[in-house]
């Protein structure tokens, strides 16, 4: 029997999800073939709606390695794991001969704990909470989901807390969860045999497709140790996080509270001298923090240097101490001394981090209303990292709607650690030299496009006549262009603020003019408010970031996207204004590189709201005058869908109203 083709295969998996076959998605399986083939990597830009899953899975799946796929969203993973995998698997069953095993797999934390469930949590002085099952009431919020967990792990197969519907807070998982480094090991666990993490781990090492995070796949690039299984393809959708997440995944922090929990989970279980130390250090530290000042630490100031100093050391002799347990009345003392270590292990990790205060790390200060203040570090980039974990021994494949900005996929290759598309290695780069150099990462940008017919679907309108944003906030008349625009398209705006302060005044402003829903961000769940949004034509949703990536609306209740101002980044945010430095000092354009890419990406993503599927029409609003007007304007546009572009007020106004009154006709 012949191989089955590409397109075979590709009609076979479409048809099965119901699908329509689509250029784009024919063009990127080839690319993604291609590049698995000859072992090369792609950045592939795919428009909503080309159907990208079905564009990289099945190109993956006829190779016959192993691939891992990795995503930013639950979502995504939901829905590769749930519905295109399944059906795409068995439809391609018959074409290829065998059938393809396929697991999710998470970080340990993201599984109930047998240990955890059936023996509490370790007790801790303080917290009053020895056994958090006893002591919360039937009655409490908290009491109920843990009564309900204790239910559901014995129905679960998987105890994935996705899977746990409703879900519960963060404080409830935390009773029922480990991280890594808690873990006591399957061999020394009493429930090791039917733990849910081992388990999925093992499935993982079985399936020919594995589904992970972003966040699993930063940890097993910082990790010494593997923690997903060999692969020969690793495929990473919606790209256009992955630094975002690598970069947190890579960040440390010490805050007064975290330390004074390791303190606690430590002291009963070292000598009275090396608590006492540690007690000591952790108070000098906590005295400094009260007088923290947000904003970067260019260098360590004399005191923060000796008080990190003595937490470092003191929690160096608490580790090697931690073997001797003082109190033999402890209950459980693997699992309490395992916390404790993992407590203790970061304080010293991030400690010792920050006292080295490498060039290549930014140290600042944060502080919180409600959290107080926070020391933290995080690398200045992460694309040497990349570079060097990421693009060796397997071809790596990156997706996204928006990996294209400005016009060519130079910016984000770069932040990912890769030379500008068409870099030809030098003489001892590639083998064929002395071998000293590091081998330059061969890749290709490919731009699938999109579906959508963007110039005849989509406006996008500048207000070029508004008054240039301030940093005081204070814009009467975007608020007024706002609310027109808004009465205009008689309610079905998203709206795209870039502080909560800016979406909580505009959300407080028209719900004092027009009788029409204004729905705010953080006055109920995430997804209940999109829920809401969906449901009602006529109402709005206001909020910042999570809703320039985060929603999914089609059709007509969502006809005007609104975007207050260019969203750059603050301009005491440290670690951006540290980058942007960082690549001046090299002779670079640090304000393109990071700041306007920055912006780049966020309104790509926000502009790509507004056109779901092929009837959506509307209109993008851009509050913000220097998009039309500043030179790096171009280039922010370059990275926006293609809608048809004005500055016309009068003709944005009539569209509009076009717009509402063909809903409105359609509605009845």
């Amino acid at each position: 029997m012949t191989k089955p083709s590409l397109p075979e295969l590709l009609h076979a998996a479409v048809a099965a999800v119901g699908g329509t076959e689509r250029p784009g998605q024919v063009t990127m399986a080839e690319s993604v073939a291609e590049a698995i083939d000859d072992g090369s990597h792609l950045l592939v830009q795919a428009g909503t709606g080309t159907g990208k899953s079905l564009g990289y899975l099945v190109p993956a799946l006829a190779h016959g390695e192993r691939v891992v796929v990795a995503t930013a969203t639950l979502a995504l993973q939901r829905q590769l794991v749930q519905r295109d995998l399944p059906r795409t698997v068995e439809s391609l069953r018959p074409l290829l001969r065998r059938r393809p095993e396929f697991a999710m797999l998470k970080g340990r934390s993201n599984y109930l704990c047998l240990h955890r469930l059936h023996e509490g949590v370790p007790q801790e002085e303080e917290d009053g909470l020895f056994d958090v099952f006893e002591s919360a009431t039937p009655s409490s919020k908290l009491g109920k989901d843990l009564l309900r967990m204790r239910d559901w792990a014995d129905e679960t197969e998987t105890g994935d807390r996705d899977a746990l519907s409703p879900g519960v807070s963060d404080r409830a998982w935390a009773q029922v969860s480990v991280s890594s480094r808690e873990c006591l090991g399957a061999s020394r666990c009493a429930y090791g045999a039917e733990c849910f993490a081992e388990a999925a781990r093992e499935r993982a090492k079985l399936a020919d497709v594995v589904i992970t995070n972003h966040a699993l796949l930063a940890i097993d690039a910082l990790e010494g140790a593997p923690v997903l299984p060999s692969h020969e393809v690793l495929i990473v959708d919606e790209a256009h996080e992955l630094v975002s997440r690598v970069t947190g995944a890579a960040t440390g922090e010490l805050t007064p509270g975290s330390v004074n929990r390791a303190v606690r989970r430590a002291a009963k279980l070292v000598n009275e001298k090396a608590a006492d130390a540690l007690q000591t250090a952790a108070e000098g530290f906590e005295r400094l923090m009260e007088l923290a000042l947000p904003g970067r630490l260019e260098e360590i100031p004399e005191d923060l240097g000796y008080a990190l100093m003595a937490l470092r050391d003191a929690s160096r002799t608490v580790i090697t101490a931690l073997g001797n347990t003082r109190d033999k009345s402890v209950q459980d003392e693997d699992a309490v001394r395992k916390q404790a270590l993992a407590s203790i292990e970061n304080v010293h990790a991030v400690a010792e981090r920050i006292v080295e205060d490498s060039e290549y790390d930014v140290i600042w200060y944060e502080r919180h209303d409600r959290f107080g203040a926070s020391l933290r570090v995080a690398p200045l980039s992460v694309s040497g990292l990349l570079r060097e974990k990421l693009f060796t021994d397997r071809s790596v494949i990156l997706t996204s709607a928006t990996l294209r900005l400005g016009g060519d996929f130079n910016g984000v290759a770069a932040s990912l650690g890769l030379p500008r598309e068409g870099t030809v290695a030098a003489a001892g780069e590639d083998g064929d030299g002395d071998g000293d150099a590091e081998p330059v990462p061969q890749w290709k940008g490919v731009d699938v496009g999109s579906p959508f017919d963007y110039p005849r679907q989509g406006i996008l309108y500048v207000a070029q006549h508004l008054s240039q944003p301030g940093r005081d906030g204070g814009r009467g008349d975007m608020l007024d262009e706002l609310a027109e625009l808004v009465e205009a398209a008689g309610g079905r705006t998203l709206g795209l603020f870039s502080s909560m302060r800016g979406a909580r005044a505009a959300a407080e402003n028209l719900r004092g003019r027009l009788d029409l829903p204004v729905l705010l961000q953080g006055e109920e769940t995430l997804g209940e408010l999109i829920r809401a949004f969906a449901e009602d034509d006529r109402t709005c949703l206001f909020g910042t970031l999570s809703l320039w990536q985060g929603v999914d609306v089609p059709g007509q209740s969502c006809q005007l996207v609104v975007m207050d101002r260019i969203p750059f980044p603050r301009p005491d945010d440290p670690l951006m204004s540290a980058r942007q430095k960082a690549v001046e000092e090299n002779g670079g354009n640090g304000f393109m590189a990071v700041a306007a890419t920055h912006a780049a990406l966020l309104m790509a993503q926000g502009a790509g709201r507004l056109v779901r599927a092929t009837g959506d029409r509307g209109v993008v609003a851009v509050l913000d005058p220097r998009l039309a007007r500043a030179r790096y304007g171009s280039f922010l546009r370059a990275s926006m869908p293609d809608f048809w572009y004005t500055t016309d007020r009068n003709q944005v106004r009539r569209s509009l109203a076009a717009i509402d009154a063909a809903a409105r006709a359609e509605e009845r």
